[in-house]
Order: structure tokens, then C-alpha cells, then sequence
């Protein structure tokens, strides 16, 4: 199989050829999957170059419930649809289950305790008039909250506070708020959620066969492997999941497509005129396989890591060491944004062309007057990120 054409139609499926300009956020998230979010700026570059949506648009789709940052696959935030909210929230339930059950296990937490703190929070959510933040609602249920001394410090949970938000929010019954409504500021309140989006789902088993079934709309041809990375799911789960969804093998590899996408991407051939976007490094384009070799033409595995360890390349890299410069699927340079200047910073892994050029003004001119920045996560700063800057300058081409 010809990784070009692998690559390719990553991207067409993945809405980076065009095929998504003018789409709402909530048809990209359904069309092309949910979008990691921590605290970075992935959500809004990921909607911009599919889509050309400006921040205030997707802030605006936030605040009305069109889509929403939720704790779903594995636990982790994604940005989803409002058709996925109750899929996210059913398929992350086991993560706050699972950090309860290890705090009864070694800190003397009981389930009823907990559950008593969730109704303390969901009253004083009620009565409140704004989304209250942690510190809010621990000072507001006094005793209710428990410290958990030394031991909880060593395990990462310092009161039985955490515990209550998370099985709140699993439950559909409690929503974060971003404090300046931004999904790249990760500072939060919390709300009632009325309605609550949870309930409509029958089974953990239907839920799971309904994320594989979107799954490998958005990222197939994929692996059990990259389903089993993206899901959490065990590999008995997995392969059980993918014979109930009638998935065809791609001759000569371990990579399964829907049979409905079989004809069409028999027929697919790869674009022979560029298609560039600038993307964070945890975009869909990567994080849905997270395998980034495969995204990488022969030549560039062996290239060395900007400001790496000798003989360190990208090849044998598991994330992208900045944001991407994607064409045709394929990983064709990395850039970061220079605060100081207002200026995009980037290594090229060929010519440069005209198309490339607007790409990334047109880019830089998002990020810098309607971002102010391009973090990659929410800990990123122009601090911790001048010296990343300095090696794609210093970088040869």
C-alpha cells in the first residue's frame, strides 16, 4: 500500500482538502472527530484551517451548547459535537470511577461520602447565579470536603473534591465553563447541566461499538492498535467491536476500513497540487493514529529533531516536538509562534512555494490578532517556548 495515498486521504477524510471550508464547528467535530484540548490552541487552529472559522465563532458555538469541551476517550478532554455529548461522557465514565475506586483503596475514601459531596455540589450549583470555581466550591461546603493529608498529596488528590467533580461531570449532571468563555485558557467554573445530555444510552457495550463505528469513519484505514490508543478499550474489547462492525482488512497491512468507504477509497487518488495547513502538534491528522512515522515522507525520518539530542530524528519521535505544517497528509514542516515579533516561525522540509507563503500569513494573521498565542498546551508560554523557536530558526533547511 502506498503510504502517499494512505496519507492523502487521511487529510480528505480529515477535512484538510478544502472539502470542510464554510462547515459549522459542530459538522467538522462529527465529520472529523473530536479534537484534543489542553489548554492549547488545537481547537481553534483545527477549525480554522478546516473550516476558515474565526475564534469568536467557535466561542460562540461553546457558549450555546453546539459543542463543548468533555472529559470522554480515556478520560481526556476533547472538544465534541452536541450529537456526541452523552457518546463522550458515557465512553469516560471509567476514568473518575476508577480514581474513586483507588481513593477508597489507599485513602480511606468511602463511595458514600462521595456521594454525599456530589449532592453538597449539585445544591450549591443551584443556588448559584455564575459557574463557581473549585476554590469556590470548596470554601462554600466546609466540612463537606475532606483534606486527604500527606497521602492524597503522593497520589495527586489533595481533597475529595476532585472526586465529586468528576463523577458530576461523567454523569452529565455538572458542565465546565470556561471562566473567559476561550478553550485555551483551561481556567473553569462549573454549572448544573439542565437537561442533562446522559440517559439515552442503553449499555457501556452500545456505547463503545458507536465510538468504534465513529472512530474509524475519521481516522480508517487504522489499526486495532490506534483504536485500542485512542479508546482506552482492552484488546478482547477491541476485536470484538471491530467483527461486530464488519471492518474489511486493507490487503497486506493490519489497517481495517468501513466496508461503505471500501469503493471510494479504492478509487481515491492523491491530489497533485499542494493543500497546506498549520496545525497543532495533538490535531486529529496525528493524535487519531498517534503512529507520527507514518505521516513522515523516507527522507524526513532521518532528519534530526530541531534542538535534540545527537542523533535524535523525527522518525523516532511519538509526538511532533512543535505545531506542524501539513501537506497532503503528510508532515512537511513544524513551526511555533514568536509572541515578541508576532510572527510565525517555521522549518520547511523542501521549497517553498507561493501557496505555502499564504498559508502561513494568513495563519499568522489568525494566531496574532485573534489567538495572542499558539500554545501547544495549557503549561506552554513564551518562555518555556524560546528556545524551541531558536532551533526552527537555527534549523537548516
Amino acid at each position: 500500500m502506498a503510504t502517499g495515498k494512505l496519507r492523502a486521504w487521511w487529510a480528505h477524510r480529515q477535512g484538510l482538502d478544502g472539502s470542510s471550508h464554510g462547515s459549522s464547528a459542530a459538522e467538522v467535530l462529527e465529520r472529523t472527530g473530536w479534537m484534543r484540548s489542553v489548554g492549547g490552541s488545537a481547537p481553534y487552529l483545527g477549525l480554522f484551517a478546516r473550516a476558515g472559522l474565526d475564534r469568536e465563532t467557535v466561542d460562540a458555538d461553546v457558549a450555546r451548547l453546539a459543542i463543548h469541551e468533555l472529559p470522554s476517550a480515556r478520560g481526556c478532554t476533547y472538544v465534541l459535537p452536541s450529537a456526541d455529548f452523552e457518546l463522550g461522557l458515557t465512553v469516560g465514565a471509567a476514568a473518575p470511577a476508577g480514581e474513586l475506586a483507588a481513593a477508597e483503596k489507599y485513602l480511606g475514601v468511602t463511595q458514600a461520602e462521595i456521594e454525599q459531596l456530589c449532592v453538597t455540589v449539585a445544591d450549591l450549583l443551584d443556588a448559584s447565579d455564575e459557574p463557581l470555581g473549585p476554590p469556590a466550591i470548596k470554601d462554600a461546603a466546609g466540612a463537606a470536603v475532606r483534606n486527604l493529608g500527606e497521602a492524597g498529596r503522593k497520589r495527586g488528590t489533595t481533597t475529595t473534591l476532585p472526586l465529586a467533580l468528576g463523577l458530576l461531570q461523567a454523569r452529565g449532571d455538572i458542565r465546565r465553563v470556561p471562566v473567559d468563555g476561550r478553550l485555551d485558557r483551561q481556567r473553569y467554573g462549573y454549572v448544573r447541566w439542565t437537561p442533562s445530555p446522559r440517559g439515552g444510552l442503553s449499555d457501556m457495550d452500545t456505547a463503545r461499538t458507536e465510538l468504534a463505528r465513529r472512530y474509524f469513519s475519521w481516522a480508517a484505514p487504522a489499526s486495532l492498535r490506534h483504536f485500542r490508543w485512542f479508546s482506552g478499550f482492552t484488546a478482547a474489547s477491541a476485536k470484538k467491536i471491530a467483527a461486530e462492525l464488519e471492518l474489511v482488512p486493507l490487503d497486506g497491512t493490519d489497517l481495517l476500513l468501513p466496508k461503505e468507504l471500501v469503493d471510494e477509497f479504492a478509487a481515491f487518488t492523491v491530489p497533485s497540487e499542494p493543500s497546506y495547513a498549520l496545525l497543532a502538534g495533538i490535531d486529529g491528522i496525528h493524535l487519531l493514529h498517534r503512529e507520527m512515522s507514518r505521516l513522515l515522507a523516507d527522507a524526513d525520518v532521518e532528519r534530526p529533531v530541531p534542538g535534540g539530542r545527537a542523533g535524535e530524528t523525527l522518525g523516532g519521535q511519538a509526538d511532533p516536538p512543535s505545531h506542524v505544517i501539513v501537506d497532503r497528509g503528510r508532515i512537511a514542516g513544524l513551526w511555533e509562534f514568536d509572541t515578541e515579533a508576532g510572527k510565525i516561525v517555521h522549518k520547511f522540509f523542501g521549497d517553498e512555494d507561493a501557496a505555502l507563503r499564504e498559508t502561513i500569513a494568513r495563519t499568522e494573521e489568525f494566531v496574532r490578532d485573534r489567538l495572542g498565542d499558539a500554545r501547544s498546551f495549557s503549561l506552554d508560554s513564551p518562555k518555556s517556548r524560546a528556545s524551541r523557536v531558536a532551533d526552527l530558526r537555527l534549523s537548516p533547511r
